[in-house]
């Protein structure tokens, strides 16, 4: 037997001899001595380039396969659609309630939108806890503006304080997907969509998360009209409802992260209206 001390120098080719119970015999014709290598993995532990290899210095406590990288996420992604749709004097604003991880169902009853003010609601897919710290984040920030101004925040000013959120953490950015939605202080509705660190835009409709691919051409076509040669009509808020469950029943027949209900806000100068809606539940 060799002590860890102990190196030998192969001159020769080296004859391996599976033994039971994975252990291996390696039987070297520079002198008398075997060594003896054991392997939780059995045999195969050992790689034929140390089988074959010549004059390769050999100790007991190297090791004998390949090493292995280990790897870490600190993020996941639970799933998620939100929608978001821009009226002339309102805003609707949607997130379904499915979370998930991988192709198991964790909850069918997360809210994924958060109300802000009466007059502002923002929605988030992505990383369960990112969203559920960020929307703490935006939420602190608005009762600090309210103390230091005895006012509420408008719904433009939201949506930059959410940007200069997400930009401040770039370097190791919120997994979180977002839309705010509410009407302006012109009374106008308005929706704006954003990238992880923050880049956004004012649109007409937008949507985000696992359904995303799935709704966008939906939206273009009777939110849009793109490519359509008739009038583009002034939509109501019903109207803008049930193209909003549409949506969301589309998604949901191909993508297994968008189910169980829907929560869609219409968002007014009056207040916030919660709607609930359900969907399939496999």
């Amino acid at each position: 037997n060799l002590q860890n001390s102990d190196r030998l120098q192969l001159n020769r080719q080296v004859e391996v001899q599976s033994l039971p119970e994975g252990r291996l015999e390696l039987n070297m014709h520079c002198g008398d001595r075997t060594v003896d290598v054991w392997s939780s993995e059995g045999p195969m532990a050992l790689t034929e380039q140390m089988k074959i290899m010549p004059r390769r210095e050999l100790t007991t406590h190297r090791p004998i396969e390949e090493p292995r990288e280990h790897r870490f996420s600190p993020y996941e992604f639970n799933g998620g659609t939100s929608v978001g749709i821009a009226g002339k004097d309102f805003a609707v604003i949607a997130a379904d309630t499915r979370l998930s991880s991988g192709y198991s169902i964790l909850s069918r009853n997360v809210s994924k939108a958060t109300k802000l003010n009466d007059g502002c609601v923002i929605a988030t897919g992505g990383c369960r806890t990112d969203v559920i710290t960020l929307h703490k984040n935006v939420n602190t920030r608005i009762h600090q503006y309210r103390l230091a101004h005895d006012d509420d925040i408008t719904c433009t000013a939201v949506a930059q304080m959410l940007s200069n959120t997400l930009y401040y953490r770039r370097f190791f950015p919120f997994y979180a997907f977002n839309i705010v939605a509410g009407v302006d202080a012109e009374g106008k509705g308005a929706v704006f969509t954003y990238d992880a660190i923050g880049s956004f835009e004012r649109t007409m409709y937008a949507a985000q998360g696992s359904g995303q691919k799935l709704i966008i051409p939906v939206l273009d076509n009777l939110i849009g009209y793109k490519n359509r040669e008739q009038e583009k009509p002034e939509l109501s808020v019903e109207e803008t409802v049930e193209i909003v469950k549409d949506s969301y029943i589309t998604a949901g027949e191909r993508n297994i992260y968008t189910g169980d209900q829907v929560e869609i806000f219409v968002i007014t100068k009056s207040g916030v209206e919660k709607i609930l809606f359900d969907l399939k539940k496999d």
